[in-house]
């Protein structure tokens, strides 16, 4: 379409020859695939880009009404590519930022005086354009002008910068180029003195638009704390426009000394180029040996790099970083060097990739914090028992029971916990931080402690408070060893009662539901019961229900009564047991404010919280 109206490409001798340039200076192809019935690139994409264009253009008016599939594929560049014989190519350096094929009309002989040979060249508008003597004008061409060059130059800024964000490439032919024998091949940095004279054919702009889940992704990214470098080929202005429509700068954001060419990086000393990764967010028309050095500065400021590439070039810098992490399109040197691939070439993958680790995190944590606190509480009891001369609240064979099987139900399913609300607004963890800090040490014992309290204060109760236990003194509890001599103390006290089973049933039984609680709190590290309820993790319910049924069964059959020295308990005693425990998720619930609002606190909590003080004051 030209202006709204359908137009022939082959009415226009500059584009039948922008579609010779696109198809020859090429090396990608298409190919239909039988299988998915689907059209398919071999190649790469810019490349298979200029091909797709060439088809589009049918600038010999192919009747593809007939064909095949597999014809249709290929059928305008395969008329272009036998009507011309390509002789060799330059291939593309970052240096001059083009590459360039040498061709010579089919039944031509190269290098003869009449072979009719041409090089097409086709890179970077501002590198080609700069090297650019004449503009092709129909079948001739004229002189270009500077005031020629601005103009195209502004073009290609509009295409950049625009709404589509267009990625330009500028095509231009050498009509009489170096005979193949005047030119060093094997050295690429001598290519540039063959691309002269170059006469301009067009530009042409590739719409590559970012996938639309990327924008939210670099949103999730600021959250967590994670900056975002974009490291491109492309020219300044796309990349900065690009950089503008997926959120790494806001429209009107200033970005100077934000924002590099690979030119002005280099321009700098080493002081400031160091300087200058610490607050970059983009840098373009980079070489490869650009992103070893990123890298690496990055790396002296005591970042955590992850690098993606998918090129041979980019090997070296996914090796450097401390996670590589190679695209599932990419070359198999990428591969090879990354530490893992993206299958799915979606950067919100990563983003997903670093919400599960931190999940997996977390949640060893607390696998762990439960298993230690359980624990502690268990350490508390046993202490409390000796230290107060109390009765034996707990044997051997029931800590065992509870070790092995009550507590290791719900502490396996709590690596099935969902991943906190607030876990991609919390700022990255040191890698050097311990698993267990000062205030996780406190939380173990805290929680500890009102566990094994819990667990001796339960037959404590039966014995001083429950109306049909003995209702024994204080100091009678204290000093039942001396029962048996017969002291005053004990004169209408039956010595038997410090053998009976239901003290000893209400200190298990409350240590199971403490625990069994305890494995709730757990869901989350610092989010709320309320926010966080229990069935988010229905394996961990599962595993309190199959705890306590085993529990249960201990309780109420006969034969496991007298292995573990325990007895039924009444509905009475159960509601004091729910009475004693209960209280363990309300303390949880308060040490998890206290880490929400003073020590765990997220970048947006923060801000949230300094608001509401601005406004309390």
């Amino acid at each position: 379409l030209f202006n709204g109206s359908k137009f022939n490409c082959s009415d226009r001798s500059g584009l039948v020859e922008l579609a010779e340039c696109a198809a020859l200076c090429n090396d990608s192809a298409l190919d239909y695939n039988e299988t998915k019935k689907i059209f398919e690139k071999v190649g790469e994409a810019t490349e298979t880009a200029l091909t797709v264009l060439v088809e589009k253009m049918n600038v010999f008016n192919t009747d593809k009404s007939r064909l095949s599939p597999q014809e249709l594929a290929m059928s305008s560049n395969t008329i272009i590519r036998q009507k011309y014989r390509k002789d060799f190519t330059l291939e593309f350096s970052r240096d001059r930022k083009s590459m360039s094929s040498h061709i010579t009309p089919a039944g031509k002989t190269a290098g003869s005086a009449s072979s009719g040979a041409k090089m097409f060249v086709k890179g970077a508008p501002e590198s080609v354009i700069e090297r650019c003597t004449h503009i092709r004008v129909g079948t001739q061409k004229a002189p270009m002008t500077p005031l020629i060059k601005q103009e195209i130059m502004k073009l290609v800024h509009q295409y950049g910068t625009g709404r589509d964000t267009l990625r330009c490439l500028a095509l231009g032919a050498i009509d009489n180029p170096m005979k193949r024998e005047e030119m060093d091949l094997e050295t690429a940095t001598k290519f540039i003195n063959y691309e002269t004279n170059i006469t301009f054919v067009g530009v042409v702009g590739m719409l590559d638009p970012p996938r639309s889940e990327v924008i939210g992704a670099i949103e999730r990214c600021r959250d967590a704390g994670i900056r975002v470098i974009m490291i491109t080929g492309d020219n300044k202005n796309t990349a900065e426009a690009i950089c503008r429509r997926i959120g790494i700068f806001k429209d009107n954001q200033d970005t100077r000394g934000k924002a590099f060419s690979g030119r002005e990086f280099d321009d700098l000393s080493i002081e400031e180029q160091s300087e200058a990764c610490r607050h970059a967010k983009m840098f373009a028309r980079v070489d490869p040996a650009h992103k070893s050095k990123i890298v690496e500065y990055l790396q002296s400021h005591g970042e955590i790099t992850a690098m993606t590439g998918d090129g041979v070039n980019d090997a070296p810098a996914l090796k450097k970083a401390e996670i590589g992490i190679a695209m599932g399109s990419g070359t198999a040197v990428a591969k090879s060097a990354a530490e893992m691939v993206l299958a799915d070439d979606n950067f919100s993958s990563i983003v997903s990739a670093v919400e599960e680790g931190r999940a997996i995190y977390n949640n060893m944590k607390q696998f762990i914090r439960y298993l230690i606190s359980s624990n502690v509480g268990e350490v508390v009891c046993i202490f409390l028992t000796a230290a107060l001369g109390l009765p034996e609240s707990l044997i051997p064979v029931q800590l065992l029971w509870v070790n092995l099987v009550t507590d290791g139900l719900p502490a396996t399913a709590l690596g099935f916990n969902p991943p906190d609300l607030d876990i991609m607004e919390r700022p990255p963890r040191n890698p050097k931080e311990s698993l267990i800090t000062p205030w996780l040490f406190f939380r173990y014992m805290a929680i500890g402690t009102y566990v094994g309290a819990g667990t001796v204060g339960a037959s404590c109760w039966w014995y001083v408070s429950y109306h049909d236990g003995p209702l024994l003194t204080w100091g009678q509890l204290k000093h039942h060893f001396r029962c048996a001599a017969g002291g005053k103390e004990f004169e209408d006290i039956d010595c038997d009662v410090f053998d009976d089973p239901h003290p000893m049933t209400m200190a298990l039984s409350v240590l199971v539901t403490i625990e069994m609680l305890n494995a709730l709190n757990s869901l989350s590290e610092n989010q709320s019961l309320i926010k966080m309820p229990p069935w988010t993790n229905k394996y961990l319910l599962f595993a309190i229900a199959l705890s306590m049924s085993l529990h249960m069964m201990i309780l109420y059959v006969p034969m496991f009564n007298t292995v573990f020295q325990i007895c039924p308990l009444t509905l009475e005693e159960w509601a004091a047991v729910m009475k004693i425990s209960l209280p363990v998720v309300f303390l949880d619930e308060l040490l998890k404010f206290i880490a929400r609002r003073y020590i765990d606190v997220s970048p947006k909590n923060r801000e949230l919280n300094e608001l509401e003080d601005k406004k309390n004051h």
